[in-house]
């Protein structure tokens, strides 16, 4: 009964997820990327503050060789997609604790995907 329940969360969270996502506002996802260009560009060969975003979906965190991640993001084993990117976006030190990116989260699960939208599409 409780693994019955387990998975009807699971599966109403993913429907939330698709929806939200289906909904996604690419230029308002570009607005909020203003934020991110501080420490983030989408070419990876600059030495930036964080790492380079071209190619980030389907990545493992960690994964740029020109860049010095702290050990527990390198660690992860973490791919980067849509449902890991909004869970780190959200809140970088809970998703993945002791990270050093300085950055408190975006806990507008709106916002979170239109600056998913957009990152779809400028990191590719």
């Amino acid at each position: 009964m409780q693994n019955t329940i387990l998975v009807l969360c699971s599966a109403l969270l993913g429907l939330v997820s698709l929806s939200v996502h289906a909904q996604s506002d690419f230029s308002r996802g570009e607005e909020l990327y203003i934020e991110c260009a501080a420490c983030h560009t989408f070419d990876n060969s600059d030495e930036e503050l964080g790492p380079g975003l071209q190619g980030v979906f389907g990545r493992q965190a960690g994964g740029l060789d020109n860049y010095y991640y702290s050990p527990v993001l390198s660690n992860s084993r973490i791919i980067w997609n849509a449902d890991t990117l909004n869970a780190f976006i959200a809140d970088p030190q809970t998703a993945i604790p002791n990270n050093r990116m300085p950055y408190s989260g975006l806990p507008e699960a709106q916002d979170r995907a239109d600056l998913i939208e957009y990152l779809k599409s400028a990191s590719e």
